[in-house]
């Protein structure tokens, strides 16, 4: 928001400096981003008139002038093409000083001349250089161009936070000056314009809950050729904005003051009627950058009979726009919902000062008020008669002012210091705000927000509004007092950052992916979720809450391949998103899971001399999964999980829960993905994994190790967790270790069956084993395999 000091000072003008006064308003929560004059520091230069002009006998393009600067005439040669007699410019005297230069007297080919004629940017108004900058007939010749112009004033930038939309007029910003300062204030008269015709338009609100209300006026008769008044281009200008005629000008202004974006349609370009509704899917309108926009049905449309002719708080249509023959004009001052028009222009690569405004709420009682300001401005400019103002109003679909319990002792308790009730009464008087004493022993109002304020819903936010007006600087410090206790630092969960530090430790980055995905990328890997759909994503990319980490760090991997870094280990510890029901996503029916999952592609070692090239399998990942989570609390089962390969797939069992899968991604999820190389990942839920048991320390033993080798023909079915798991059962308490050395399939084995080494080690910790109680436990363990799996000792 950019608004000149001049212009905030019509409204209140505290007995501050500049530099107080922009202090001010950033302590008070609206940050003043710069300060810039006006124009450049110049002196000597006075409002001029051109008395008569002559060519030049030697230059084709100069002329010689003379020109009055009051009690005294001057003969300076001018170079500019619109000089001319009867003209008033700025003059620069012999003497006077320029931003890059000293005036001083001349002789331009053999012609002497005693000062300068203006341009704008010889004053540092503007970049127009093009001719001399034309001041009004009625300037008064001699006068000091720097008073005549208010040019002693700065242009103030404020970045507001989009809560404070009610500060994106110099009304906001002025409110917030009196309140600072105690002061009134002093506006502009605003009274209302008396029609003097009958015409009205007539309007109708389809759409009722995105455009509650709709005010218009015809005006008849104006002239619009007339020239917008110096001082509304001026205050136009140091807003950042250029006059263009004055219907748009007064918009504009309009716009700037009392923060209402309003619109001018050509009056004779609308039929019948106005009709504010959505979109029709695949609807088209031209809007005034002569810009074709296809529609999409959740664009709110104002149209008439011949169908779309404008984007309802963006922009305008081509169609109806006020051109140099326009006679009548209806004005428009609408509020728009926020929610019907935030994201809309981005939609369609727009960005507009009214579509920054409706988006984050406008003063919904304020139409009126802009409208008649607008009417009064054009009718004193362009002339012109009004007729009656059309209030179209959907009053059960305006927004809800909601009503706030204040009490004092939570001002107290929140800001650590004592406020008057005086001081708070004053403060929320002076804010707008409408309030009563609750009665009853404790001291505390019912408040009510103004029109004007939309982010006002807790107590919370008036204790804010509050300690903004007595000022931050100004609130205690002070220390909490609390009984601390260290909490109990239990050694049966692991920390989130010792697996952090775990999977660094085995070469895998860590990646922080967004939260919001592809829903149809991330429905190959959970195809029976329902996700949490945004409403106003990012990008189509984006338009879903993950319901798994995979679908980001695949697209990370891809990310790496196309920039040919093909050897990827990435991990990912976060939370993923879904409902519990079908419907609208709330809160309460939105669960989130922390889980941790990684992706693993390209090589098995750093390419050398002395290692063969070998890619990474199903093992490598595995063996990295056993290092950080304990092999021995692990187990994995053959599964088929969506978006993974069948036969390469594994669900993951730790302590017999099923926390998860790894496998290889499927061929055509890779495709997909555009991934370059195979793919392996594993995605697990964390809150198991954290669960670690109180560590056991066992004296280890110093009698020896007996081990005994066994070959076996079993299914090719059983797995090796399985045979495992029986050996365990049936070799008793001195077995330790039970390891599988060997698998094979093919030449001389039935194609049903495999054969399987086993490696079983056996120790005591007390005293030596016999060989008699290995032969025995050996016996059990073969027994149990043949009954449980008709397993053959080869």
């Amino acid at each position: 928001m950019k608004f000149s000091e001049a212009w905030l000072r019509e409204w209140v003008s505290p007995d501050i400096s500049t530099d107080e006064l922009v202090a001010q308003i950033t302590m008070a929560g609206l940050e003043v981003d710069a300060v810039t004059p006006v124009a450049d520091a110049f002196s000597q230069v006075v409002v001029g008139e051109i008395v008569s002009t002559e060519a030049h006998p030697d230059a084709d393009r100069l002329k010689v002038c003379t020109v009055s600067a009051g009690e005294e005439q001057f003969q300076v040669v001018c170079g500019a093409p619109n000089a001319k007699a009867g003209m008033k410019v700025p003059f620069a005297l012999v003497g006077a000083k320029l931003a890059d230069f000293e005036i001083k007297k001349a002789k331009l080919r053999g012609v002497e001349s005693f000062g300068m004629l203006c341009s704008e940017r010889e004053l540092g108004l503007s970049d127009d250089h093009e001719g001399l900058m034309d001041l009004p007939h009625d300037a008064p010749v001699g006068v000091a161009v720097r008073d005549y112009l208010g040019l002693d004033d700065c242009t103030i930038e404020v970045d507001l936070t989009p809560n404070r939309s009610d500060c994106l007029g110099v009304i906001g910003i002025a409110r917030e000056t009196g309140l600072l300062n105690d002061l009134d204030l002093t506006p502009p008269e605003m009274a209302p314009v008396e029609p003097t015709i009958s015409d009205t338009f007539p309007v109708r609100l389809t759409a009722r809950e995105a455009c509650p209300r709709f005010v218009g006026r015809v005006i008849k008769g104006i002239d619009i050729t007339a020239e917008s008044p110096l001082w509304l281009r001026e205050k136009l200008r140091r807003s950042g904005l250029r006059s263009i005629d004055p219907v748009v000008d007064i918009t504009n202004y309009v716009m700037l003051e009392l923060n209402q974006p309003m619109h001018a349609y050509d009056l004779g370009a609308l039929t019948k009627g106005i009709e504010v509704r959505l979109a029709k899917a695949g609807e088209k309108l031209t809007l005034l950058n002569q810009a074709e926009v296809t529609l999409n049905d959740s664009t709110l449309l104002i149209t008439d009979a011949s169908g779309p002719i404008g984007m309802a708080g963006v922009m305008g249509g081509l169609s109806t726009a006020v051109k140099p023959s326009t006679r009548d004009v209806f004005f428009e001052a609408a509020f728009f919902a926020p929610e019907a028009i935030a994201g809309r222009a981005r939609q369609y690569g727009l960005h507009t000062d009214a579509g920054h405004r409706f988006e984050r709420g406008v003063d919904f009682e304020g139409q009126s008020r802009a409208i008649e300001r607008a009417t009064r401005l054009l009718i004193d400019i362009a002339g012109g008669d009004a007729g009656p103002l059309i209030d179209t109003v959907e009053s059960e679909h305006l927004p809800a002012r909601a009503e706030v319990l204040l009490r004092a002792s939570r001002v107290t308790k929140v800001l650590g210091m004592n406020i008057e009730p005086a001081v708070i009464e004053n403060s929320l008087f002076r804010l707008g705000f409408a309030f009563e004493a609750k009665a009853g022993g404790e001291v505390a109002w019912l408040v009510q927000a103004p029109s004007h304020r939309f982010d006002i819903n807790i107590e919370a936010d008036l204790i804010e509004e509050i300690s903004r007006i007595v000022g931050y600087d100004e609130l205690p410090v002070t220390r909490p007092i609390a009984e601390l206790s260290m909490l109990e630092a239990s050694e049966a969960r692991r920390s989130s950052y010792h697996l952090v530090d775990q999977m660094i430790a085995r070469g895998f980055s860590e990646a922080v992916n967004y939260s919001f995905v592809d829903a149809s990328m991330q429905a190959a890997f959970t195809p029976s979720v329902i996700p949490a759909m945004l409403k106003n994503p990012l990008s189509s990319e984006m338009d879903a809450m993950r319901t798994s980490l995979l679908p980001g760090l695949l697209r990370s991997a891809t990310f790496n391949h196309n920039r040919q870094q093909l050897d990827v280990r990435l991990f990912e510890l976060g939370r993923v998103f879904h409902q519990s029901e079908e419907g609208e996503p709330t809160m309460a029916a939105l669960e989130q899971t922390n889980k941790i999952a990684a992706v693993l592609t390209g090589d098995r070692l750093e390419e050398s001399w002395a290692n063969e090239k070998t890619a990474v399998d199903f093992f490598d990942l595995k063996g990295d999964l056993e290092a950080v989570f304990g092999g021995e609390y692990l187990e994995c089962t053959a599964a088929v999980v969506p978006g993974f390969e069948e036969g390469q797939t594994a669900s993951v069992l730790f302590r017999g829960e099923a926390v998860g899968v790894i496998g290889k991604i499927d061929a055509s999820v890779q495709s997909a993905f555009g991934l370059k190389v195979p793919c392996y990942a594993f995605e697990l839920s964390a809150a198991p994994m954290l669960r670690q048991s109180v560590s056991a320390v066992n004296e280890i033993s110093k009698f020896p190790e007996i081990r005994r080798d066994i070959a076996l023909l079993v299914d090719r079915e059983v797995t090796a967790a399985e045979l495992r798991q029986t050996v365990h059962e049936a070799g008793g308490h001195a077995l330790t270790k039970v390891r599988i050395f060997d698998v094979y399939q093919g030449k001389e084995i039935d194609n049903q069956r495999k054969s399987v080494g086993l490696g079983l080690t056996f120790q005591e910790p007390s005293r030596t084993l016999k060989d008699e109680e290995v032969a025995e436990a050996m016996a059990k363990v073969v027994s149990k395999l043949e009954q449980t799996y008709q397993a053959q000792l080869r």
